[in-house]
């Protein structure tokens, strides 16, 4: 089982658990992983990683679709991984959702499915650097000959040799956008992934890689899922930790008619509780909302307790058919533990 350390993104004051990071990378993570919503952005703390680390790969957890373009997003990753030594960068593409697209970007919401198949197959090309890029998309062109071209657009073809195999994963949920991934990435971040879940996905895994052809399979796509992680021996103070984080996104995180979050928590099996929680916050009743959120929905989703009680829990998550786990925590503690329990080798 890999281990990658998700840090996400920052709060008001931006602060990188180098020394974390650095103690994970002795231990034998696989891979770092930032974030971005609307503040830090996910790239630039990974251009900082590569310098201060020597083995580690450096991952998006995810680049939000609307923040770059296709091209730049390739140059960022392309640059970043040549800084780095080469063969360390992994791009996670993501769409967000329309509050943060259409709000904070100012981008329309337009055809997600569409504009993330454009999007990946734009980078593909970048990297491979076989010709100059064009692509006539449903969502994306290159050259650009829409609404207030010149007519003067070129195909161009990236002057820097990046690394041709940079893998491309997407964060994704949907039927749709996971039979996307199979077909077109090297790997997925499944938004809820807990143990006993892979069946579900698994058909749509395969359609995606029948439609890739050339043998694609299970056997060589990566699966991290994400694992927050809480050494603590007070269970339920730790539960109530984790509250309000959850009751933001499945309440607030998102209109009330579309939030991807509240719908996973449905589908995990708690419709009431999301109804009531998305009620309440957006009531503006943040601490009803908190206190509304299940017990049994923390436990399915992370470690929590004391060693022994991870350790025991641990085992549902070693045989859920992911190839990785990102774990979250602000723990040191706890990415010691999880690096016994992985049984990682440390690099020599």
């Amino acid at each position: 089982m890999k281990l990658g350390l998700a840090i996400g993104y920052s709060g008001a004051q931006l602060r990188l658990p180098v020394k974390r990071i650095l103690r994970a990378e002795e231990l034998g993570y696989d891979s770092v992983w930032t974030a971005e919503s609307y503040g830090s952005d996910a790239m630039t703390p990974l251009a900082y990683l590569a310098a201060v680390t020597k083995r580690i790969r450096l991952g998006t957890g995810v680049i939000q679709l609307a923040a770059r373009t296709a091209a730049n997003a390739a140059m960022c990753a392309g640059t970043i991984d040549a800084l780095a030594g080469g063969n360390r960068v992994i791009v996670g593409v993501g769409v967000s959702g329309p509050q943060i697209v259409e709000g904070w970007y100012g981008e329309p919401w337009g055809r997600p499915y569409y504009r993330l198949r454009d999007y990946v197959t734009i980078m593909r090309k970048i990297f491979l650097r076989q010709e100059p890029v064009v692509h006539a998309g449903k969502e994306i062109q290159l050259p650009y000959t829409g609404a207030g071209a010149t007519g003067l657009g070129k195909p161009l073809r990236s002057i820097l040799h990046m690394n041709p195999n940079i893998p491309i994963f997407l964060g994704a949920e949907n039927e749709a956008a996971v039979k996307l991934c199979a077909e077109l990435c090297d790997g997925w971040l499944p938004l809820g992934f807990v143990p006993g879940s892979l069946p579900r996905y698994r058909p749509w895994l395969e359609h995606g890689f029948a439609k890739a052809g050339g043998g694609k399979s299970l056997e060589h796509f990566e699966i991290f899922a994400m694992l927050p992680v809480i050494i603590d021996r007070d269970v339920r103070a730790a539960f109530d930790r984790m509250k309000p984080d959850i009751a933001l996104y499945a309440g607030g995180m998102g209109a009330r008619t579309k939030n991807f979050h509240n719908d996973l928590m449905v589908r995990q099996g708690f419709p009431e509780a999301a109804a009531r929680i998305q009620e309440l916050y957006l009531a503006g009743r943040k601490e009803e909302a908190a206190a509304a959120v299940p017990d049994e929905l923390i436990d399915m989703r992370a470690l929590v307790g004391p060693p022994e009680r991870i350790r025991e829990r641990y085992r549902a998550w070693e045989n859920s058919g992911a190839t990785g786990l990102l774990i979250r925590t602000n723990q040191d503690e706890a990415v010691e533990l999880m690096a016994r329990l992985a049984d990682i080798e440390r690099p020599s």
